[in-house]
């Protein structure tokens, strides 16, 4: 068992839970993504930081290419590893 996962970079929260909701149902992603706020240096305001995405894919069945369209649907991307 491999343990690949993809990170996707979403503008804000509310982008980053509604990616987590198409994730399971266009995806059937069943295990919970991790959600986490990206700051960068500097940055006090929430609102204004970036949120990753992260989700496990042991099986390596997500394609990277939906996965980055899908996450360009709401102006975010996917990071290659």
């Amino acid at each position: 068992m491999s343990d690949v996962r993809h990170v996707l970079v979403l503008p804000d929260r509310d982008a980053a839970e509604e990616v987590v909701e198409a994730l399971r149902e266009r995806f059937g992603v069943v295990e919970e993504p991790q959600l986490v706020r990206d700051a960068l240096a500097g940055e006090d305001d929430a609102e204004d930081a970036q949120w990753l995405v992260v989700l496990r894919d042991e099986d390596g069945r997500l394609n990277p290419g939906e996965l980055d369209g899908l996450a360009g649907e709401w102006e975010g991307w996917r990071e290659e590893p």
